[in-house]
């Protein structure tokens, strides 16, 4: 499955990671195995159908190897067709802790096309500092409504998750790092008042509020309703979560034996409701989203 974006400044190709179901959550599986990941960022040499590879001529990767041409097998097999020589892509290195196992590109973003004979079926914006950010509106755990700019005048931080999301790496980390930011937010009162989370289930066939609150108080530790003044878990339509989607440059598509495949975004909105820090992919860290919230604070006031 391939999906296109727009920027202000090129059109990009994302192909989706895996994340499937679970009848509960969070969970954890020996089974899956971990991997290192690892950001390239390099041009298209050619494809390789019978082989499944495409060759980058690729600069230094940080921590894993200097800049070189070489072929990389793709996590997902079915995009190569996407790919065209001269393109310019950015792309995770997943690197299997097997040292037998395959290195693998996930999350390919053409930035720049070498044969701009396409056009996507579908637009997707990649938020940038500066970006007004929409009034979308949801229901949260509570069964209340919601929207976007009931928040104007604190720091926003939001992502998207769905409950039965089993990989560790994925939507677990991802909440389990938002748990770890609305901990250390509540040791400053001040700022802590500035601010709010919000987890966005991009799955409102299965995560109703009543699901999203037992989710959400499993990561709080409570499930008082004082306990979610600070961080919402909420939900949309299908047509919101579309939508929000296409805004927030997330990947979602039904895989097969009732699976979701999607990608990761979380997004730092500012007090003036426009995007401040966008953090796509699990790489970043609750220490650099706080540190990034004191810093939108400190030039807010």
């Amino acid at each position: 499955m391939v999906r296109f974006l727009l920027s202000s400044a090129a059109v990009a190709l994302f192909f989706l990671s895996g994340c499937h179901s679970s009848p509960t959550a969070p969970q954890q599986s020996s089974s899956i195995p971990a991997f290192k990941v690892f950001h390239l960022r390099g041009k298209v040499v050619n494809t390789s159908p019978s082989t499944g590879e495409v060759t980058v001529n690729h600069e230094a990767i940080p921590g894993f190897m200097g800049a070189m041409t070489m072929p990389y097998k793709l996590k997902d097999p079915s995009v190569l067709s996407e790919l065209h020589p001269g393109d310019v892509i950015t792309a995770d290195v997943l690197v299997s802790q097997n040292p037998d196992a395959d290195i693998l590109l996930d999350h390919i973003v053409v930035i720049a096309q070498g044969k701009p004979d396409y056009k996507p079926a579908v637009l997707y914006h990649v938020p940038a500092p500066g970006d007004q950010v929409p009034d979308f509106k949801l229901r949260n755990q509570d069964g209340r409504p919601i929207q976007l700019s009931q928040y104007r005048g604190k720091a926003v931080l939001i992502t998207f998750i769905y409950t039965r999301c089993p990989l560790p790496d994925f939507c677990p980390r991802v909440t389990r790092n938002f748990a770890a930011i609305n901990q250390q937010l509540s040791s400053d009162r001040a700022l802590y008042a500035k601010t709010h989370l919000l987890s966005v289930s991009f799955d409102p066939e299965h995560d109703t509020p009543e699901r999203l609150r037992a989710y959400g108080a499993a990561y709080i530790g409570s499930d008082t309703q004082s306990a979610f003044s600070h961080w919402d878990f909420a939900v949309g339509t299908q047509a919101e979560t579309f939508e929000m989607a296409k805004y927030f440059d997330i990947g979602i598509t039904q895989g097969d034996n009732n699976t979701i495949n999607h990608t990761l975004s979380t997004t730092l909105i500012g007090p003036d409701g426009k995007v401040a820090q966008f953090y796509p992919g699990n790489e970043w860290t609750p220490a650099q989203v706080i540190a990034d919230v004191k810093k939108l604070e400190a030039n807010a006031g």
